[in-house]
């Protein structure tokens, strides 16, 4: 089971360089960057809410979802500050403000962005026996939209591709660790315990798109990133009825 979750969070977080592989090819522009993050902000966030905190209501109870809510906003805000006053405050944007971070806080900012999101996953093989596609879906179309956005910020700050490629590969390798550490870890934990992890990643993950991904989206995508918000969402959803893989 370890090595299911090691393998779906490997295959979610491919995206990063899949993304990152188009946006140094093509030139994207930002509109179209913008409606890509919007979507991918919708799909998180249906996610979050049918998958994570839904999932996490129904195992524990009101009480294990509003700390574990909570507490991974909370950490999520206290770890992001900390890799904004590090230099990593531009890591997600497509304009090059990356040239004036530290590449080191970037990649660890980039690493705290898709933890949450692996072990997730770790928990939905680890509950089910098997991934959620909706999760799964989730997870590669918001890294996907994230790494386009991402990379053309870092190439535009005069980051060699080897570099930007290097970094990608470790956080989808650090994913997929996430995911297998996770999994080792609860394994046999109790109700109580996943309630909370799971909305503890809910509030994590809600906190980084209201932080990074929508701000971003709207400043690019101008008013038609609510439509495409809501088309991510609806397709999210309609996947989070539907069977497990």
């Amino acid at each position: 089971m370890a090595g299911q979750a090691f393998g779906w969070a490997v295959l979610a977080a491919s995206a990063l360089l899949i993304g990152a592989v188009l946006a140094l090819v093509v030139r994207v522009g930002r509109r179209a960057l913008g409606l890509a993050m919007a979507f991918g902000a919708g799909v998180l966030i249906s996610a979050v809410a049918f998958e994570l905190v839904h999932e996490a209501f129904a195992v524990g109870g009101g009480g294990e979802v509003a700390v574990g809510l909570a507490a991974g906003a909370l950490v999520f805000y206290l770890g992001d500050t900390a890799i904004h006053r590090l230099g990593g405050a531009h890591r997600k944007r497509s304009h090059g403000g990356q040239a004036g971070g530290s590449a080191l806080a970037i990649v660890l900012g980039t690493v705290l962005d898709g933890v949450p999101e692996s072990i997730v996953l770790g928990l939905t093989v680890l509950d089910a026996g098997t991934v959620s596609v909706a999760v799964l879906a989730a997870v590669f179309l918001s890294n996907l939209a994230e790494s386009l956005a991402a990379t053309t910020g870092l190439a535009a700050a005069g980051w060699p591709r080897t570099a930007v490629l290097g970094m990608w590969a470790l956080v989808v390798l650090t994913c997929g660790l996430s995911a297998l550490l996770g999994v080792a870890a609860l394994a046999g934990a109790g109700s109580g315990v996943v309630a909370f992890i799971l909305s503890f990643a809910g509030g994590a993950i809600l906190t980084m798109l209201a932080d990074t991904m929508m701000p971003e989206a709207f400043e690019f995508g101008g008013r038609l990133v609510g439509l495409l918000t809501t088309l991510g969402f609806g397709l999210a959803f309609a996947l989070s009825v539907q069977a497990p893989l």
